[in-house]
């Protein structure tokens, strides 16, 4: 892929909004200044995830991941960082300088994940062309979806194709193009059998599975034949890509309007989606057929905690999917249910309904999970004891699934009401299943013993070392910290000039930091400060000054999630850290010049404290070898040496901070 000038970079990173990209991802409430919402890199009921509007950041307490926009998509949607620019520049309407189609060994230097996407991105186009364009993909496939009802702008929008039935259509086509065997077998495109490769969806029109962000992760392909031998439906098999138990059909176009109604319809197949889409109900996403899972139910929670499950009038199937309402409430989501008459489903009764039509009888006939689970089970029930206080078990095991406390009060409430039964007798039942469910959810293995270690000098010295580190680790990050956050700002200090005599030059932060690591030969440990210092000893040789926001937008993520770390305001150094090492804290812009010196002078001496442990070293092991005497009397005159000046550094930092 061709690379992206860095002018066109700034732009789409002027562009796009931070808030508005991630908010196609997370439901983010406002909090302040900042925005907040339920982290998308992990399972957490209270909200940690924060972004910053203001500084174009975002950052995630749960998992410490945060950077910019570009950021998030790498780290959401496993982008590489062209592609994620690609996908901004396309939201936004960037024009990117034209690239020619990446050659068999540019498609070999790509990741396999990367790779697996660009295939199935071309599968896409070649389904959907192969319907509009030939003579078999217009007679079959286009006229299947038009004889289902479906408009042009929607067969259009959802990107539906068809697969030819010669066989070997896609196999050859792919195979030209330089697309790789092994990825097309990967992604169940292909099927092979001893040397001879084929469709795996021949004659099939084809559903593409969208990730939020609009990949194709997969596809689901039904057949036109009505051979009852013939599974009705083909899906894409697990793939590095595809992972059906954490992926919703639509939500990549409904995810908006889930947002907007805080409210999510779901049904069970991809025509269920579409047909109610192209009825007006946008907010509706399907599982595609399998049982809901518990990452379905987070993927929702992100967006609204409220959702309305879409039955048709099986009986049959309504009784198993009980278990999908279970997870819901377990998750601490409100649920309700709509249920169609006998015979209809989402698909055929959208399409013979208005908008009006559909939008009334949903909210005529939506019911609460108990009302609705009650009403099934009582029917099997009838005037049976047994069978009843079975029901009642069942609905009060849902019920103790519910984490908020107060919510299962209202429901216990309720219970009691609709089946006359005392509601101190409902609370026990509740209290009982409770405890089972924390018991359950909370299980932990034993804690293994751990070996003391035998040598206690040995342990001393590990934690001396780990003191150490800390504290080398904080003067590193410190010094970074205030080169990047202030490096700009100016500077008028004395120095000695070539007379002797002291005169005042203007300079900056940055400049005067630079400078003193330069005297004495100093570099970074840690390689991201490193690469940073490089970049702006660059910048420094042109007369260019880099601010924090310059650094944001490299393609460099390890750079960008620092920068973003040091630019959060929840992420101020605390003043206990300064307490620890003596450092002042007050006013710290305001004493930018003592402040930067006693970074400076902190990172020295933590260079010495280093220098002079291995030198102690040198020193213990001549100690114990006679034969090593000469050496033994450099080593000391060496540490002597190191601790004199150590002793200057340390009367220039009590000058520096006092």
């Amino acid at each position: 892929m061709a690379k992206i000038p860095p002018h066109i970079v700034d732009d789409i990173m002027q562009t796009a909004r931070i808030e508005e990209v991630i908010g196609e991802f997370v439901n983010l409430k406002r909090a302040g200044s900042n925005l907040k919402g339920l982290s998308p890199f992990t399972d957490e009921k209270t909200p940690s995830f924060v972004v910053s509007p203001a500084k174009q950041i975002f950052k995630c307490f749960s998992t410490g991941k945060g950077g910019t926009v570009v950021t998030f998509l790498m780290e959401k949607e496993h982008f590489s960082y062209p592609e994620a620019l690609r996908w901004l520049a396309d939201k936004y309407n960037i024009t990117l300088p034209e690239e020619k189609p990446a050659t068999p060994e540019e498609l070999e230097a790509i990741s396999e994940r990367e790779s697996l996407h660009i295939i199935n991105e071309f599968a896409k186009n070649y389904f959907e062309e192969r319907m509009h364009e030939s003579q078999e993909g217009k007679a079959i496939g286009l006229s299947y979806f038009e004889e289902r009802g479906f408009r042009e702008d929607i067969i259009r929008k959802f990107q539906l194709g068809y697969c030819l039935s010669s066989g070997n259509d896609f196999t050859r086509t792919a195979l030209d193009k330089g697309y790789k065997l092994e990825y097309l077998e990967k992604l169940g495109l292909v099927k092979s059998k001893d040397d001879r490769h084929f469709d795996f969806f021949s004659g099939r029109v084809m559903f593409p599975i969208h990730s939020v962000s609009g990949r194709v992760l997969g596809f689901g392909g039904r057949t036109l034949l009505t051979d009852k031998k013939v599974a009705k439906y083909f899906n894409s098999p697990e793939s590095p890509i595809y992972n059906k138990s954490e992926i919703l059909y639509g939500l990549y176009y409904s995810k908006g309007d889930i947002i907007k109604y805080d409210n999510c319809f779901l049904c069970e197949g991809y025509t269920d989606v579409i047909s109610m889409y192209q009825a007006g109900i946008h907010n509706v996403v399907s599982s595609s057929g399998t049982s809901l899972t518990k990452q379905q139910i987070k993927l929702v929670q992100r967006y609204t905690q409220n959702i309305t499950i879409l039955y048709d009038g099986d009986a049959a199937g309504i009784k198993a999917s009980f278990r999908g309402i279970d997870l819901i409430l377990e998750e601490g989501m409100n649920v309700k249910v709509v249920l169609f008459p006998d015979g209809e489903d989402p698909d055929s009764f959208a399409k013979k309904s208005s908008t009006a039509e559909l939008k009334s009888y949903i909210d005529a006939h939506t019911q609460d999970f108990l009302s609705f689970k009650s009403e099934i089970l009582l029917k099997d029930s009838a005037n049976d004891p047994v069978k009843r206080s079975e029901l009642i078990r069942e609905i009060v095991h849902s019920v103790s699934l519910i984490p908020d406390q107060i919510t299962r009060s209202v429901y216990a409430q309720e219970l009691a009401r609709r089946f006359d039964i005392k509601e101190e007798i409902i609370n026990r039942e509740l209290a009982r299943l409770r405890k089972e469910t924390v018991a359950r959810t909370t299980n932990t293995p034993e804690l293994r013993e751990i070996p003391e270690t035998r040598l206690v000098k040995t342990e001393q010295q590990g934690k001396e070392r780990d003191a150490f580190r800390e504290k080398y680790d904080f003067t590193e990050f410190d010094l970074m910290r205030i080169m990047l956050k202030y490096g700009t700002i100016g500077l008028e200090v004395e120095q000695v000039n070539e007379k002797g005599e002291l005169e005042k030059v203007e300079t900056s932060v940055i400049e005067l930091i630079c400078h003193e690591l330069d005297k004495d030969e100093l570099v970074f440990s840690n390689p991201v400060y490193a690469r940073i210092h490089t970049i702006i000893l660059e910048g420094l040789a042109e007369k260019e000054f880099f601010k924090a926001s310059y650094f944001l937008r490299q393609e460099d993520q390890e750079i960008v999630k620092l920068v973003s770390r040091i630019e959060s305001d929840d992420y101020e150094l605390s003043h206990n850290w300064y307490a620890k090492y003596n450092i002042d804290t007050n006013l710290e812009v305001d004493k930018i010049y003592q402040a930067s010196l006693s970074a400076v002078y902190s990172f020295k001496l933590c260079k010495l404290e280093e220098e002079l442990r291995a030198v102690r070293k040198e020193i213990e092991a001549c100690e114990e070898d006679p034969e090593k005497e000469e050496d033994l009397l450099i080593a000391l005159e060496k540490q002597m040496k190191l601790e004199q000046i150590k002793r200057a550094i340390a009367d220039q930092v009590g000058r520096t901070i006092l």
